[in-house]
Formats: C-alpha cells, sequence, structure tokens
C-alpha cells in the first residue's frame, strides 16, 4: 500500500514496485541489527523444563558471562540463586527476581556467549506466531526472520519491515542512484507492550541500544544536498534517525540507548518517508505511524487494509508513507 501524506490517495502494489516510487538521490535507510537466537529451553537439577526468552543485555557487572533481563516461565517455583541448565554447556544463574515472571540472570558458557547461544538457542517469535515441535515452518524461521543486511546481533525482535527485501531489490535501488545506508537498533521485547495508559504521552518505552555510524551521516547529508528524501525503512529506523537529528535534517554520528518515543504532534526533523508493516492497536509502532502520516490518513489506511484483505503483523504487508 502506498499512502500519500498531502493528498491521503491511498494506491496498491506488490512491493516489487518500490523502486518506481524512488528519485535519484533519494537514500533508504535500514537497520542492520541482526536477531539472536534469545529463547531457550532450560532444566532445572529436578528435570522440570523452564522457558527462558532473553529480553535486554543489562549493563551491570555480574561476575562472569553476561547479565541480562529474561522472562521465565513458569516462574513460580524459581528462587534467586537458581541454577538451570540449556544444552550442555549454558548455565543460566537466576539473580534477581523482578515484576510478571521478569528475572535478571547471569549467562555463562564454555566459550563466548553469542556462539553458546547459536548453538542452544531458538529464533525468538513474536507471541502471536506460534510453532508447534516439529512444525517444519519453525526450521525456516532461523532464515526468514532475518533481513538480507542482517550483521549485528541484539535484537529478540527482527526490524520487519526489512524483511521485504532482497539483495536484487537493493541492487535495482542502487542503479536508480538511490543509496542505502545503515544504522543499527537492537530491538527488545519492549516492541510488543502495549499502550496501557489513558494518555499516550504517559507511555514509556523500553530503552534500546543504537548506533548511526559517520559513514550514515556523511550518507544522509550528501542525500540532503542532492535535493534527495531520506526514506526509513522501518520503525526502528525512524526512531534511530531522529534520536540523532539535527533542526537542518541532518543527523550526527552517536551510540548508546534511546526511549525516544514518536507520538502525535511530534515534529520530525530527518525522515521524509518511511516503509513499515501494518501493526496491533495501541501500539508504540502504531502512534509512531500515526504521528508521520497523521491520524486520520493512517486510520482510513487501515480501514481499506482491512477491507482488502492485507495481512498485518511481522510476516505481513508493507506500507509506503510518503
Amino acid at each position: 500500500m502506498a499512502v500519500c501524506r498531502e493528498t491521503g490517495k491511498i494506491t496498491h502494489h506488490r512491493f516489487s514496485d518500490l523502486p518506481g516510487f524512488l528519485r535519484r538521490g533519494d537514500l533508504l535507510v535500514v537497520n542492520d541489527t541482526k536477531v539472536i537466537r534469545g529463547r531457550l529451553r532450560a532444566r532445572r537439577e529436578t528435570g522440570s523444563s523452564v522457558e527462558i526468552f532473553l529480553l535486554a543485555r543489562s549493563d551491570g557487572a555480574e561476575g562472569e558471562g553476561e547479565t541480562w533481563e529474561v522472562l521465565a516461565r513458569p516462574s513460580r517455583r524459581l528462587r534467586e540463586g537458581m541454577e538451570l541448565v540449556v544444552g550442555e554447556r549454558v548455565r543460566v544463574t537466576l539473580l534477581r527476581k523482578r515484576e510478571a515472571g521478569r528475572w535478571i540472570v547471569r549467562l555463562s558458557a564454555d566459550g563466548p556467549i553469542p556462539l553458546a547461544l547459536e548453538r542452544v538457542g531458538e529464533v525468538p517469535l513474536p507471541p502471536y506466531i506460534r510453532r508447534f515441535p516439529g512444525d517444519p515452518a519453525a526450521a525456516l524461521d532461523a532464515q526468514r526472520y532475518q533481513t538480507v543486511f542482517a550483521a549485528n546481533p541484539g535484537s529478540v525482535a527482527a526490524p520487519t519491515a526489512g524483511l521485504h527485501f532482497d539483495e536484487e531489490m537493493l541492487d535495482e535501488v542502487r542503479r536508480l542512484g538511490a543509496g542505502v545506508a545503515m544504522v543499527t537498533l537492537s530491538v527488545g521485547y519492549g516492541t510488543f507492550s502495549p499502550i496501557r495508559t489513558q494518555d499516550v504521552e504517559a507511555h514509556e518505552i523500553h530503552a534500546e541500544p543504537y548506533r548511526l555510524t559517520p559513514e550514515t551521516a556523511a550518507a544522509v547529508a550528501a542525500s540532503r544536498e542532492r535535493g534527495g528524501r531520506i526514506i526509513a525503512v522501518g520503525t526502528t529506523s525512524v526512531r534511530t534517525l531522529e534520536t540523532c537529528a539535527r533542526e537542518d535534517g541532518r543527523v550526527d554520528p552517536a551510540e548508546g540507548m534511546t526511549r525516544h518515543f514518536l507520538y502525535p504532534g511530534y515534529r520530525f526533523r530527518c525522515v521524509d518517508a518511511m516503509i513499515t508493516n501494518f501493526h496491533l492497536p495501541r501500539s508504540s509502532l502504531l502512534a509512531l505511524v500515526m504521528a508521520f502520516a497523521g491520524v486520520e490518513r493512517v486510520r482510513e489506511a487501515y480501514r481499506c487494509a482491512v477491507e482488502q484483505r492485507y495481512r498485518f503483523f511481522s510476516y505481513g504487508d508493507a506500507m509506503f508513507i510518503r
């Protein structure tokens, strides 16, 4: 679906038509984060199973290994200090209990943690995608739930707008004279957290690590000088660019943690157009899209999407807002 912010016109296309919307000098900005195998099937000493879902890396120093915030299920009989085993080489030590089944844990292994997770972990999927043991689709998720530009491990969810691209599409974009630049934002579990506050302004999103390199900052500046548009691929790319944006629409190289929450009323400084999937109601992702395109424009687009039987959520269809 293509939506014009100025006129409200909605048209329907295949994603392969996207290059026809691009102009020479435009810059596509994509998130090159890589989804880690953050779903772990652990065992207690009694032999009972516990599912561990990695939420976010913690900065705290807790001895050897890595410290993470996790979701543990079932959590009722777990105790601080308990050690769980994943496979033969990964250990999960429960350090501190938090609310709603969340824990701070220490991961330790015989070797680097990222390599250990590749051996024993599973790809974490959004809660609305259900897989059963032996499901042939589960084996494909390890490839399908990564973008073609995935390079920097750290996310527990894919930046799903990027899933629509393949190398052939990227080559065509470049042949047309448009550029492709990378940012990194490690998507946390908070991306699935609904807005529960009555006032959207009161909602707080989880902090997520990001990086925008000098090369990408230079690409944004060069595109601006050529009169090109900055086209963000996905809400995570939008948030990274706007976190680093100056008043003149350029961006500064930076890295750190961002809680930048974009909702209606926000004035965008860098992003001129965006590609995004269709999102859940009452989500921070939908709030961002409404901030960019306008509340009523997005409501009409979603009404049209339902009528035309568009597929929503992670493995769903895409919208180009310009």
